[in-house]
């Protein structure tokens, strides 16, 4: 399988979109993982908040 990447005179705004599409995808997956570790450590620390101390 051969991928052709001549875009001809559309080039020009093809290949912006393309770009564009993976930075946003990219950027929606770092927030995406960023977000679940902060409700992670939230809840572990609620979760041991509710434990109190233990002797």
């Amino acid at each position: 399988m051969q991928f052709d990447f001549d875009a001809g005179k559309y080039a020009i705004y093809v290949w912006p979109a393309f770009v564009l599409t993976a930075a946003v995808f990219a950027w929606m997956i770092a927030d995406s993982l960023s977000a679940a570790r902060r409700w992670r450590a939230e809840a572990e620390r609620r979760q041991a908040e509710a434990k109190g101390p233990r002797a």
